[in-house]
């Protein structure tokens, strides 16, 4: 039986209508906010248009990222400590997002075990996890919270605050490299069906996410130095799986996407934290 995907149809609608309708719809496709419909909005569970919401993504990560910061925020003043806060702050950013991306890492760490391409692609759309993908979940969590406690320890409260909001928009723009440069490995994924972003969506949203972050970063009084090279591991993350995805799979899927925030997430603190040791 064939299904008939939903599509949202627009009447015209001002600008910012449909700014805020990409925003919605780019929350909605990588979290589990209950983000209600807009007044404007024809169809709130219509598959989104994502060439045209990538665009927004990084305000959405932004977005994103209040949660955790907020969390920080509660846990320093609580006195907590920045080993539990930043535990805390991580834990509501897995929680928010469904573990969206964290799915993505063990599938793709997964697939390394298999010995050809559609091999790769059968493991990675298996539910289950195997010992590739249980030791990529470990050391991804590890590695975020251990590197968000010293950031905390060594940049204070307020640094850390804008630097989580900052890494949720870099990461998730870092996350759009694959799916916009190569194409799908597989015509009944996920990815194929939301459509291929453009080149020119995606670099604007990669303009757009370099902004926030140096605004983000002028606010929590890091150097533009620091915010540059947080950037440039983003994208040279971006960059590898890229390379690693047409090796791997001789294209893209959505769990290679996820693989690639977490990762780019964990670059960006280890740059950020190379910058503020004394």
């Amino acid at each position: 039986m064939s299904e008939q995907i939903e599509t949202t149809q627009r009447e015209p609608i001002g600008f910012w209508q449909a700014v805020t309708i990409d925003i919605a719809q780019a929350l909605r496709f990588y979290s589990r906010l209950p983000v209600p419909a807009l007044p404007w909005e024809q169809s709130a569970h219509a598959l989104p248009d994502f060439p045209r919401l990538i665009r927004v993504l990084p305000i959405a990560g932004l977005t994103l990222g209040i949660l955790p910061a907020l969390t920080l925020i509660f846990g320093e003043l609580l006195v907590l400590g920045s080993l539990v806060s930043a535990t805390l702050a991580v834990a509501v950013a897995t929680l928010t997002t469904g573990a969206f991306h964290e799915d993505g890492l063990a599938d793709t760490a997964d697939s390394f075990g298999g010995s050809t391409r559609e091999r790769r692609l059968e493991i990675m759309r298996d539910s289950r996890i195997g010992s590739f993908g249980a030791s990529a979940l470990f050391l991804a969590l590890f590695l975020r919270i251990s590197l968000l406690s010293s950031v905390i320890a060594y940049g204070g409260l307020t640094l850390s605050v804008m630097a989580l909001l900052m890494i949720a928009a870099l990461s998730r723009t870092a996350g759009l490299m694959p799916l916009v440069f190569l194409p799908p490995a597989r015509v009944d994924g996920a990815a194929y069906a939301v459509g291929q972003p453009s080149r020119g969506s995606f670099w604007f949203a990669a303009g757009l996410a370099s902004l926030l972050a140096l605004a983000l970063g002028q606010l929590g009084g890091l150097p533009p130095l620091a915010v540059g090279l947080m950037i440039a591991l983003s994208g040279l993350i971006g960059w590898g799986f890229i390379r690693l995805s047409m090796k791997h799979l001789g294209g893209q899927t959505g769990d290679i996407a996820g693989a690639t925030q977490q990762v780019a997430e964990i670059a960006a603190l280890i740059g950020l934290l190379t910058m503020i040791h004394p």
